[in-house]
């Protein structure tokens, strides 16, 4: 088959550019996706139309025609006939064929049809719409092969304007298009781990699969039974190896290409027992499966394997996978890799030259960046990328500036429709790749698969005309604009300081505003609960956010008056101050809808938001109901200290305790302190690029996030930087006669088997630190700064993590820094 390599052989910049610009003058010419859903004198109605299809089509064929009028069933209400004839001129018409079969069926248009273009773009189509010649309109849809008459017919339903009781078309509709991109696809994958797909059935993942297509969707990757995660869900509705087969069928039911991300998850494969366990296991799967396309291996995250024999375990794998795949085809990632191994890795790529492996894969955890990977890889290997759309935290494409409250309470996998950001991750570096096969977790990321399946097709859509398809279409024509505006409101909603975004309420108000006028239909429809939970936890979240940061101003008023009140009396009432954010509560009344929309999201497509109430897998796995009500102040950390200075035996000593409380953030006269993961306070850290031209910080600093009960705010969040990239602080305008100390806490990646260590530096080459594994858990730490670093006014402190790590290249993660002015040593 080969299928992906053929692809890659046209996917020249000339080609791709050519028509890139082709699919946009069609766009323009043709008046499609234009904004408004009225139903007017423009469109022609289709109501009670027949559909022509040859009689001799294909099984995707067929199942493109069962797509149309199936999906104008469940939102007309009225199902299309199926016919080999022509019927009366008072009967709408919609001909659906590829270009082989289409003249056997085109009727009385045989002399008005464009003749096609000499070449025909793969996964092409046409659709023509007349509204003469007949008394009753007439559509065609005319596939370059088999996909494109499947993706026709889905930008046919796409066009349509539906509702109950009408279809309708805009009168004169003409467009000729291809994808600009060979390869776009989703991973899907049937595990414990995700936050919803393990509780799908075969039913749901058929209508899934089917959403993507419509979209443009070519390619869906499954995961198989053995992988980092548990042997069983409560959820599941048939055995892992079953629903694999299953979908296996459906994908080749609509004549998409069929992915497995298959992980090397044993420690040896030097050992010959292991690879000889290793291919009869995988075998199993091969074996199981009606389709298998391509088979993907990471390098790690998970599996660890030296590349050496890596490739020694997928040269055999692939020989193994051809008995039942002949044309199946086998590509690797080097994932994780260190530096050494990466350089094994592409010595083998140039020395050897395998011909078994068909190409290489770029995703999270990858030590080098597209480009760089690109240059270094031999041309005869195409490159697919593999990017993290579904988390929000320690993940390849960070949130810009998230504040830590919402990674606190919403964490990892959110509900997380980040359209305008995935549109800037999909434009970089996409001339260095063939297409996309995105790494997904849940249904919480779903209009990023469609910002990213749209993209594909046409990379220079605007990110509101595709929510504007994506709403008519989902969620209906009189949303096409409200529902399309208030996706892009709940991605501004997280840019910046929550405390401060008050467009957070106005969110709400919109989304509140389609929820009154919905009708029980809509409101059963699972991606208006999803739109409509995120825009009340949002506001909820902030709510709480601005009560308990009173609170803790209280509180902290309170503390300040303790040499008069006593120190316990002042830690009693400071206390119970705090606690008012448990016994005093706000928002009750949205917090009550958020839960109500947390069972209304189980029921319809099994969102599992919650470990207690339905069973997820695991907290930061999209269980973020659970963490609803999780303390957005110092209150948790405040408790610890308070139990700390109770124990004390003397009163000053107490004393002593509350007035380190107080005076935290105080580097004192001529000092300076910096909270490296609030972006309000890190006004001496160097950020680098940033991330327009960055997106992976690879040679920037980001903000990052641990979020671990009794830390303070300050050590959830931090500055960190990628690999071998270190974190600098510049100061300037220092007292040239004067010494400084420096105090410093380290947060991020620590506890546990983490054992990463960094090195501390002041400008080039004074060592303020040697190599040394960060603390855990969290204190400050103390450093003197020698006079000769900061004698000239100013300072440049660098961070240095080990080089050549591999994995996900984070641990250079600093949380606070005080740059305090040393008087009493100056004096000496």
């Amino acid at each position: 088959m080969k299928k992906c390599k053929r692809s890659w052989m046209r996917f020249e910049d000339s080609k791709r550019t050519k028509r890139v610009a082709l699919n946009l003058h069609l766009l323009l010419i043709a008046g499609v996706f234009i904004s408004g859903s009225s139903f007017s004198e423009e469109f022609v109605n289709l109501h009670g139309a027949a559909v022509i299809s040859s009689p001799d089509s294909t099984g995707p064929e067929t199942k493109a025609v069962n797509v149309l009028v199936e999906e104008v069933e469940r939102r007309v209400g009225e199902r299309w006939r199926v016919v080999g004839d022509w019927p009366d001129e008072t009967t709408p018409v919609i001909v659906v064929g590829n270009i082989q079969s289409i003249a056997r069926i085109v009727g009385p248009f045989a002399d008005r049809l464009e003749s096609p273009p000499s070449v025909l773009e793969p996964e092409g189509y046409r659709i023509f719409v007349f509204n003469e010649g007949r008394q009753a309109p007439t559509a065609f849809v005319i596939g370059n092969d088999a996909r494109g008459v499947l993706f026709g017919c889905g930008r046919l339903l796409l066009e349509m304007r539906m509702k109950p009781g009408k279809a309708q078309l805009k009168d004169g509709l003409r467009i000729d298009s291809a994808p600009a991109y060979p390869l776009r696809g989703h991973q899907l994958g049937y595990r414990p781990k995700t936050n919803s797909y393990d509780a799908w059935t075969a039913e749901m993942w058929d209508q899934y699969i089917r959403e993507l297509a419509i979209f443009g969707t070519n390619a869906i990757e499954l995961i198989p039974p053995r992988s980092d995660d548990d042997d069983l869900s409560p959820h599941f509705p048939l055995p892992k190896i079953d629903m694999m087969a299953r979908m296996s069928q459906i994908s080749d039911d609509y004549g998409l290409d069929l992915w497995i991300w298959f992980p090397a998850m044993d420690r040896d494969y030097s050992d010959p027992k292991t690879v000889e366990f290793a291919l009869k296991e995988w075998e199993e799967v091969y074996a199981a499966l009606p389709r298998i396309d391509c088979l993907f291996v990471p390098g790690g995250d998970p599996g660890h394997t030296q590349p050496i024999h890596l490739m020694n375990l997928l040269e055999k794998q692939t020989e193994v996978m051809h008995r039942h795949h002949p044309e199946a085809e086998m590509w690797v990632s080097p994932q994780s890799f260190t530096q050494d191994w990466m350089d094994e890795f592409i010595g083998i790529l140039k020395d050897e030259s395998p011909d078994w492996l068909s190409g290489i894969v770029f995703g999270p955890q990858n030590r080098i960046s597209l480009p760089e990977l690109r240059e270094l890889v031999p041309d005869k290997y195409p490159i697919r990328r593999y990017p993290d759309i579904t988390h929000s935290v320690r993940n390849q494409y960070v949130v810009q500036e998230w504040d830590v409250a919402y990674a606190i309470t919403e964490n990892r996998e959110v509900i997380n429709p980040r359209p305008v950001d995935q549109k800037k991750f999909f434009h970089i570096w996409e001339d260095q790749a063939i297409g996309f096969l995105t790494y997904s977790e849940g249904c919480n990321d779903d209009v990023n698969k469609f910002i990213w399946s749209a993209l594909g097709w046409y990379p220079n859509l605007e990110v509101d005309e595709i929510l504007r398809l994506y709403s008519r279409f989902f969620i209906g024509v009189e949303y096409e604009d409200s529902f399309a505006q208030g996706l892009l409101a709940l991605e501004r909603n997280w840019r910046g300081p929550l405390l401060t975004n008050e467009s957070v309420y106005t969110t709400l108000q919109q989304f509140q505003a389609m929820e009154t006028k919905a009708s029980p239909q809509d409101l059963l429809n699972w991606r208006f609960q999803q739109a409509l939970f995120r825009a009340y936890y949002d506001a909820f979240e902030r709510r709480r956010l601005i009560y308990e940061t009173e609170l803790e101003e209280k509180a902290m008023e309170v503390l300040e008056k303790s040499p008069e009140l006593g120190s316990l009396f002042a830690i009693d009432k400071a206390e119970e101050t705090l606690n008012r954010a448990v016994t005093d509560r706000v928002g009750p009344e949205w917090r009550a809808r958020i839960f109500e929309l947390a069972e209304a999201l189980y029921q319809s497509i099994r969102m599992q938001l919650s470990v207690e109430r339905y069973k997820a897998i695991r907290v930061e796995r999209g269980a973020h109901l659970d963490l609803v009500d999780r303390s957005l102040n110092n209150r948790e950390w405040l408790f610890k200290r308070f139990e700390e200075i109770r124990s004390l035996d003397s009163e000053s000593d107490r004393l002593g305790g509350i007035a380190e409380i107080l005076d935290w953030t105080d580097p004192g006269p001529g000092g300076f302190y910096d909270d490296l993961g609030n972006v309000t306070r890190q006004s001496h850290l160097v950020r680098g690029l940033g991330p327009e031209t960055d997106p992976e910080y690879r040679e920037s600093s980001r903000v990052g996030f641990r979020e671990r009960p009794g830390y303070r705010l300050s050590w959830m969040r931090f500055g960190e930087t990628r690999y071998d990239q270190p974190l600098r602080m510049y100061y300037d305008h220092l007292d040239p006669a004067a010494n400084y100390r420096l105090k410093v806490v380290y947060a991020g990646d620590t506890g546990g088997n983490t054992h990463t260590k960094i090195r501390l530096d002041a400008d080039e080459g004074i060592e303020i630190h040697p190599y040394s594994e960060k603390e855990f858990p969290p204190m400050p730490a103390e450093f003197e700064i020698p006079h000769k670093a900061t004698q000239d006014g100013e300072l440049t402190l660098i961070w240095t993590p080990e080089p050549g790590r591999g994995g996900s290249g984070r641990g250079c993660q600093v949380a606070e820094v005080w740059l305090i002015r040393d008087d009493d040593k100056k004096k000496e």
